[in-house]
């Protein structure tokens, strides 16, 4: 059955209309808060290409490098979201990409809040060497790191899925939605996903909680300027924030398992749609407000792309 009748038949007669206007609703109320985040981050993408400062400074390639990743997962979980919401089953190799290009771009957020972590340090605890230690071709290689990892963990994870046995089954149409807890196909592929994301957390954690005490104990110092050491504080504890919230992304599929068992399928739906936006749209909007709002180059940028576009949309409306 094809994407389109699939789709139609979950919206036939065989849904009560009460229940498939709570779907209509539930998308808009899902899928426009995406758009918003998506807009925003894509101006942020822009801006950061539209001046070649940030082009040639370390801190905002990396910068560049994390929206991107949280942009592209963005995109990849809306599409996932919205094939649960409307029921419709995939074949497993098509949810395998999904799924693996979703996790990919899920693990370059948290090792580049790593890389940026460091950058800081460097910046307040070794300022008269940042310029010789944290160079472009240095910053590259670290994001080339970045992304040699996210590749090296998903052929992992593509090794162990092609060891299931897909010959057993009857078919390759799958008998759920699509979602990274339907493609745990063996009890080594959860073994492995659940040691991966905790090595990466307990890892992440302890690079900016240890460049975090290295900025307090330089800014005890006479020879560290005092704002220097209270931006860099400030901006590592966000950047533990911001890990927080996007790892508890991990714990969204299987907090969404155990809801099912205990839960009516209406109360279901309604926390699988409020669990989305808080835990998965949510923190991939906080880049562009933390960095684009706080970052006195970029935000004047940000806000006269933002405006400017949506003075355009509103004379292209009334025209």
């Amino acid at each position: 059955m094809s994407f389109a009748v699939q789709l139609q038949s979950n919206f036939s007669a065989e849904l009560p209309y009460e229940e498939f206007l709570e779907r209509a609703i539930a998308f808009t109320l899902c899928t426009i808060p995406a758009c918003v985040f998506l807009f925003v981050n894509c101006t942020m993408l822009f801006t950061l290409r539209s001046k070649a400062m940030f082009c040639v400074t370390c801190r905002y390639i990396l910068l560049f490098n994390l929206l991107f990743a949280d942009t592209v997962h963005l995109v990849l979980c809306q599409v996932l979201f919205l094939l649960s919401a409307c029921g419709i089953r995939l074949t497993y190799p098509v949810c395998g990409t999904l799924t693996i290009l979703a996790n990919f771009t899920n693990v370059a957020a948290p090792l580049t809040l790593m890389v940026m972590s460091l950058e800081r340090y460097v910046a307040v605890c070794f300022a008269l060497r940042h310029a010789t230690i944290v160079t472009i071709r240095n910053t590259r290689l670290a994001v080339a790191a970045v992304w040699t990892i996210c590749s090296l963990h998903d052929t992992l994870r593509v090794i162990l899925v092609l060891d299931f046995p897909f010959e057993d089954l009857e078919s390759l149409q799958m008998n759920d939605v699509c979602s990274d807890l339907t493609m745990w196909l063996g009890s080594r592929s959860k073994t492995y996903d659940n040691a991966f994301t905790g090595l990466l957390f307990v890892s992440a954690a302890a690079v900016i909680i240890l460049s975090y005490t290295g900025v307090i104990i330089a800014a005890r110092s006479a020879s560290t300027g005092k704002a220097s050491a209270l931006k860099a504080r400030k901006t590592l504890m966000l950047h533990l924030v911001q890990l927080c919230l996007i790892l508890s992304a991990t714990i969204y599929s299987p907090m969404l398992l155990a809801l099912r068992k205990i839960v009516t399928h209406v109360v279901f739906s309604r926390l699988h749609r409020f669990l989305y936006v808080l835990m998965i749209l949510f923190p991939r909007c906080l880049s562009s407000l933390i960095y684009g709002l706080r970052d006195q180059a970029i935000r004047p940028l940000l806000l006269g792309h933002l405006c400017c576009r949506l003075k355009r949309k509103t004379a292209a409306v009334s025209g």
